[in-house]
């Protein structure tokens, strides 16, 4: 019945700091619709994003910054990832670590964002053949 997720919404407190993390850190692209309403862009799914207490209807019962974990899958290798969020100036909190994705076993690093959320940016890990 469900084939996929096309987006999700995520709440924050500052606008300006939100876009600008998930744009420069995680290299999401910002887009504008409707009446002046953003979301983050990134393969084939966007987050849309609210500002707390200017949420549109229909909302979630609660929402509230800093209550998601997302995981996100990286086509590069975590290396490369650690690289650059650490020369943007972020802190890693934990990782790489294995972990069990949708699709099987995954290496993940956690960070948060300006709202506090838990990031974790994850790679597959192949399975070596004997």
């Amino acid at each position: 019945m469900i084939t996929h997720l096309d987006h999700l919404v995520l709440t924050t407190i500052n606008l300006e700091k939100c876009l600008d993390f998930y744009q420069r850190v995680l290299k999401m692209q910002v887009i504008i619709f409707g009446d002046q309403r953003y979301a983050l862009q990134f393969g084939e799914q966007k987050i849309n994003i609210h500002q707390y207490g200017k949420e549109l209807e229909p909302k979630a019962h609660l929402p509230v910054p800093g209550a998601l974990d997302l995981c996100f899958i990286t086509s590069e290798s975590l290396d490369k990832v650690i690289t650059h969020i650490k020369s943007e100036g972020m802190t890693i909190l934990e990782g790489p670590v294995n972990r069990t994705g949708a699709m099987g076993a995954i290496s993940s690093i956690y960070l948060r964002d300006p709202d506090l959320n838990l990031i974790e940016i994850s790679q597959y890990i192949e399975e070596s053949t004997n």
